[in-house]
């Protein structure tokens, strides 16, 4: 039994709007110390965060080469251009938009918006993924994504805000982040219950990570005085973690 559409738009409210609970963390009045270590927290979830996203975007590439050399199938030439142009804009797009648009914020105000953009990347895909099985009929699937991205996205909400720690914040601005975070995933639930393409997906995830590496690359290039090395390293390391069991739990949850 298919969604009504009323039925698709509440699976992708609750998807993408549990972003919202990470981002009170930017309002947390915090020492330098702990704001480098929060954000060396955030570099591992944005990691984390980058490999699943390539993973997903490869891996029907793969499959599509796969399929043309080994099998002797028809090759699908539109997933590997969309992995190309997908990453190719993700990364000089964001870098594009930064030059143009966002120069004359703050530093952590600048990275924040575009931390955001680039997880509202992935989470149009995400929505995508929602809308397709909750149009398909597989209720219990779409559920089950809807728990596992809604978790997901909490610790997506900290990436954002960690930036943001110890600055002075409105609510507005963590508001619109959320929005521009959080929003994708409702309009991704709408567009994959009308329309279905594996390329759209791969084309997505692949604008998703270039703009990934980008923001990490910036996150990376702040100068952190206050901490050693090892400290950094070890936040980045446990934020990677963080993000890895949201996964855990999402897998066992939907019984591998």
């Amino acid at each position: 039994m298919s969604l009504s559409a009323g039925q698709t738009l509440l699976l992708g409210v609750i998807a993408g709007g549990t972003i919202f609970l990470g981002l009170p963390v930017a309002r947390l009045p915090v020492s330098l110390r702990t704001k480098h270590l929060l954000n060396g927290g955030a570099i591992g979830i944005l990691l984390f965060l980058l490999v699943e996203i390539m993973h997903g975007a490869l891996e029907p590439v793969e499959h599509a080469f796969e399929v043309a050399f080994v099998d002797g199938g028809r090759f699908v030439l539109s997933l590997p251009v969309a992995l190309v142009v997908g990453l190719g804009l993700g990364l000089v797009g964001l870098a594009w938009f930064d030059d143009r648009y966002i120069t004359n914020q703050s530093g952590a105000r600048s990275i924040a918006i575009m931390i955001a953009a680039g997880i509202g990347f992935h989470n149009f895909s995400e929505g995508l993924a929602i809308g397709q099985s909750a149009a398909s009929g597989a209720l219990s699937l779409a559920l089950l994504l809807v728990v596992g991205f809604a978790l997901h996205n909490i610790t997506e909400g900290f990436g954002i805000a960690a930036p943001l720690s110890g600055e002075r914040t409105s609510f507005a601005f963590l508001g619109g982040l959320g929005l521009i975070a959080g929003g994708p995933t409702l309009v991704g639930t709408l567009v994959g219950q009308l329309w279905t393409s594996n390329v759209a997906s791969v084309f997505f995830l692949a604008l998703a990570g270039g703009a990934l590496i980008y923001v990490i690359q910036e996150l990376f290039r702040v100068r952190i005085r206050e901490l050693s090395t090892a400290a950094v390293f070890g936040a980045v390391a446990v934020g990677f973690l963080l993000g890895f069991a949201t996964e855990i739990v999402v897998v066992v949850g939907m019984g591998g």
